[in-house]
């Protein structure tokens, strides 16, 4: 099999495949969580991953002519290779995996595994003997008038979908990272709260028992504890005014304001209302990160619950 293409008729392939796979990969996903779902990085009927690695598959595949052994071997090479690279590559710039195999047997740092490395081979097989023929076939029976103009709306669409999901993808990782900040901000604010109802309790017993030691990181923790460490203060200086200096009522007003900011912002930021931004979320309820594990939860939990 030697595969000799044109330029035009390389990218018809890739928009198929793209085209097969999102259908593959959707109705996979949509009976196996009993709900409708439009599966992908994009809103559109494409998936790009299954377009390049079609592609790949296709390309590595290629010197073997009809050897099936090596046509198997190959795929598994360069379509696992390919998703490494866009899985790191999708990390490193939007802070999330889109998929993650971590719990899967014989995974490579989550992006990869042994299982989908197999599944690659066969799909490699399956496309190289029976796919692609008929894909090819149906692109001969097209005129190259129609092609043409065809290709060029796709094209065109496609590329305002990839963009405007582009840009909503960095748009998120945006909101992990200010949720992030502010949650740094309310841990700080919560240890400095320690150290002044520390100054009030040492040495009164009463004063003891209103004050939480430990420094709590999740959300609604630290809440709780920052409200406690608050009403704690607000107290002791009641019961003792000497010791509550100007420099300390100005600490307290200043990490009360903080607080409020804070935590507005983080509650104002997890309610998300762009619809691009929405769909991801929705559409990827299997998305992951590691850095910014709870922002993330706490953004689909919001998502879903409005579904």
């Amino acid at each position: 099999m030697i595969y000799d293409y044109t330029p035009i008729q390389w990218l018809f392939f890739f928009y198929a495949y793209c085209f097969l796979g999102w259908c593959v990969e959707s109705a996979y996903v949509s009976i196996k969580d009993r709900v409708l779902t439009n599966r992908g990085f994009m809103r559109g009927p494409f998936l790009p991953l299954y377009g390049s690695g079609a592609l790949t598959l296709l390309m590595v595949s290629n010197p073997f002519g009809g050897n099936i052994i090596l046509t198997f071997i190959a795929s598994c090479i360069g379509a696992t290779i390919l998703e490494l690279i866009t899985g790191i590559a999708m990390e490193a710039i939007f802070k999330v995996r889109y998929w993650d195999y971590t719990n899967q047997p014989l995974n490579y740092r989550g992006y990869i595994c042994m299982g989908t490395t197999l599944s690659w081979g066969f799909l490699g097989v399956l496309l190289t003997k029976y796919a692609h023929p008929f894909v090819q076939g149906l692109l001969f029976l097209i005129p190259l008038s129609v092609l043409r103009p065809i290709l060029f709306v796709l094209t065109a669409l496609i590329g305002a979908d990839f963009g405007l999901s582009f840009k909503a993808a960095l748009d998120l990782r945006t909101v992990l990272i200010k949720m992030e900040e502010a949650k740094q901000g309310l841990i700080t604010i919560q240890r400095r709260l320690e150290i002044m109802n520390t100054f009030y309790t040492e040495g009164l017993k009463e004063g003891a028992q209103g004050v939480v030691e430990s420094v709590s990181t999740r959300a609604d923790d630290m809440k709780k504890s920052i409200e406690a460490r608050f009403e704690n203060i607000a107290n002791m200086a009641k019961k003792y005014p000497a010791k509550y200096t100007e420099s300390m009522r100005a600490e307290y007003n200043e990490l009360k304001e903080k607080y409020g900011h804070y935590l507005y912002e983080r509650m104002h930021l997890s309610t998300i209302t762009d619809f691009f931004q929405r769909s991801l979320i929705r559409d990827n309820p299997d998305m992951t990160s590691e850095r910014f594990k709870e922002a993330l939860e706490e953004l689909k939990s919001s998502v879903l619950k409005r579904k």
